[in-house]
């Protein structure tokens, strides 16, 4: 599995990974805001982000957000 860990997005999807595999939401939900800040802070205001979203990002996220439903009902 190829990481280019260097990036500071893919240390926090990592991180946010690993919290939702625990079942923290306390810890996952700032990470995921931290996450998108990472990720929408490239480049600047005028640069224009080709890259495509990451499937890993997109599964995290659906996992967060199965999270947040399973906290609700509890």
């Amino acid at each position: 599995m190829e990481r280019d860990e260097r990036r500071l997005g893919d240390r926090i999807l990592m991180a946010l990974e690993l919290a939702v595999e625990q079942g923290n939401l306390t810890v996952a939900e700032p990470l995921a805001q931290a996450l998108e800040l990472s990720v929408t802070s490239f480049g600047g205001p005028d640069a224009v982000d080709h890259r495509g979203v990451p499937f890993r990002l997109l599964e995290a996220l659906d996992r967060l957000d199965s999270l947040r439903h399973s906290e609700k009902i509890a």
